[in-house]
């Protein structure tokens, strides 16, 4: 029922570090989903240094999104959107032909406090990878949720379980968090040809196999694996449709190789437009950069 598990890789981005789960050599993608890390759970100190904040960068050819668990992120970007990411919320950034934006920590810097949440891409189809840039918000109460026998759902974006989310996605997929209760069951069904389920918090067990936290179970496709809590646990559940193989180069996703090397030229030349109201600095592109990723499946 569980055709292989990734295991989180801690990276160190300047100021904590994050784990990071896709993309991996042994499974670059599972449906449209290329890009995969946990940052935390950290409690930060107040006065964090500026150098941990995620200055103004670009993208190209997908949509992210960072989910909160816990903390507060301030997000700028060059549609002119500046939107504080809040626990259970949906901040979701088309990137399209391209888009700058940057993270930062402006709250948790006065105060201090926990930082956990998921940070993913998710990479648009061939016919959508230069659709124009935006970013949608939508508050927690507004996402459509379910709860029974000791299983709390919000799906975040997609549709599965029953349930469809307001926010507009390019292809087939589901991307959700579901937050369990000991010893209760949530049934995986097999809608999609490729699922996987990250354990964010506690542990479960499939079958007779248990998981920790930082391990991402990619599901065999056509199974309906019972996932159940051992203590309280906390999922995301994710997958959907193939979009094709893919490209990926430090921030860039895209069909074509070719696009990429524009969008690395694009920024170093400065023909990005940068975040409004955070247009002062950014994160330059790579100097010596390494060779671009084999296309991803």
């Amino acid at each position: 029922m569980i055709e292989l598990v990734i295991h989180a890789r801690r990276r160190d981005l300047g100021g904590f570090e994050v784990g990071r789960v896709l993309p991996w050599s042994g499974r670059r993608m599972v449906g449209p989903f290329i890009f995969f890390d946990h940052m935390g759970p950290v409690v930060l100190p107040a006065n964090i240094p500026r150098e941990a904040d995620v200055r103004p960068h670009p993208h190209i050819g997908l949509s992210t999104i960072t989910y909160l668990f816990a903390g507060e992120i301030v997000h700028r970007d060059s549609v002119g959107c500046h939107q504080v990411i809040r626990p259970g919320e949906v901040n979701w950034m088309t990137a399209g032909r391209g888009i700058t934006h940057s993270e930062r920590f402006d709250t948790l810097r006065q105060t201090g406090g926990e930082l956990d949440g998921i940070q993913a891409w998710i990479a648009l189809p061939t016919a959508d990878e230069e659709v124009e840039p935006g970013f949608v918000h939508h508050d927690a109460p507004d996402l459509p949720q379910h709860a029974a026998q000791g299983v709390s759902v919000r799906l975040i974006a997609g549709a599965a379980l029953g349930l469809t989310s307001p926010v507009k996605t390019y292809s087939p997929m589901f991307y959700a968090h579901a937050e369990l209760d000991d010893g209760a069951a949530l049934q995986l069904a097999p809608e999609y040809p490729e699922r996987a389920v990250y354990v964010a918090q506690g542990r479960v067990s499939v079958g007779h196999q248990t998981f920790e936290p930082g391990q991402m179970l990619v599901v065999t496709p056509g199974a309906s694996p019972a996932i159940v809590a051992q203590g309280r646990a906390r999922l995301m559940l994710l997958g959907g449709e193939p979009v094709g193989p893919r490209h990926i180069w430090w921030n860039f996703v895209s069909s074509s190789n070719e696009r990429i090397e524009q969008a690395k030229a694009d920024w170093k030349a400065g023909r990005f437009a940068l975040p409004v109201g955070d247009d002062r600095e950014f994160i330059p592109l790579p100097e010596e950069p390494k060779p671009a990723a084999e296309p991803m499946s």
